[in-house]
């Protein structure tokens, strides 16, 4: 497939977003005059298209915390039948040169920590960095990705203009705070957290989708057992900056 992925410009690709949106969350999707408006005032759109038709895209807008500006990137889409191919790393790809050129020195985003699609996309490939947990940050949502779990976030970072360090990391099962056992139910381990350790690891599953499908209440048992030691990561200093994938489960890398 010779897919194009460039900046969104006019107001018939934004019309395309939208019927994405619509199949991908089965919701209303974001008014035009919103996403123009921010397209105008130095927002960032990014498309995949192919013979044409768009098949994905990413929105972002400027964000401002009283310190910096920054882009927040908001929302990525990929159609069901182009998924798994690499198209959101080439997408996040393409957002991040554009906002280079625009003048951003960073941009932030939020995902889900259970979903691990996601985490090895943000942290393993493209190198963003975690640094907040938000508790329940969206609130409760009825949308089918997100029904039933309470909409906890991690904030990541990644810096527009220069490449993040690469990590050599080691698992060391000496230090994993939250395991998975063979009946995909975690585990809080026997290991006691030290503040002086310059790393952690915390399963996830590696389908929580499927997960809450068939059981809501041990999808709820993942979200509050790895909530509980996300929270006391980040208030110990650490970071997550790496993600190890297994055949049924993933292991996040926190460092100082």
């Amino acid at each position: 497939m010779k897919i194009e992925i460039k900046e969104i410009t006019t107001i018939e690709e934004l019309e395309q977003m939208q019927r994405i949106e619509e199949v991908v969350w089965q919701e209303t999707p974001i008014p035009l005059h919103q996403t123009l408006t921010a397209l105008r005032n130095g927002g960032v759109i990014i498309g995949a298209f192919l013979k044409g038709e768009m098949i994905g895209f990413q929105y972002s807008f400027p964000g401002f915390d009283g310190n910096e500006i920054y882009l927040v990137s908001h929302s990525l889409a990929i159609l069901p039948a182009y998924r798994k191919s690499g198209i959101g790393e080439k997408i996040k790809r393409k957002q991040r040169d554009v906002a280079a050129h625009k003048g951003y020195d960073k941009m932030i985003w939020t995902f889900d920590p259970l979903h691990s699609v996601n985490a090895f996309l943000n942290l393993h490939k493209l190198g963003a960095i975690a640094t907040t947990y938000k508790e329940n940050y969206y609130g409760m949502m009825d949308d089918g990705l997100n029904k039933g779990l309470a909409s906890d976030r991690f904030v990541v970072e990644w810096k527009c203009k220069q490449e993040q360090e690469a990590l050599a990391v080691s698992f060391d099962p000496s230090k994993v705070l939250v395991e998975m056992d063979q009946n995909k139910e975690p585990i809080r381990t026997n290991v006691i957290f030290q503040n002086e350790s310059d790393k952690w690891f915390i399963a996830i599953p590696k389908n929580i989708q499927e997960i809450k499908e068939e059981n809501l209440e041990l999808a709820i048992k993942w979200r509050t057992m790895t909530r509980e030691l996300f929270q006391l990561l980040f208030s110990n200093g650490y970071k997550g900056r790496y993600v190890i994938r297994d055949e049924n489960v993933s292991y996040y890398c926190f460092v100082k």
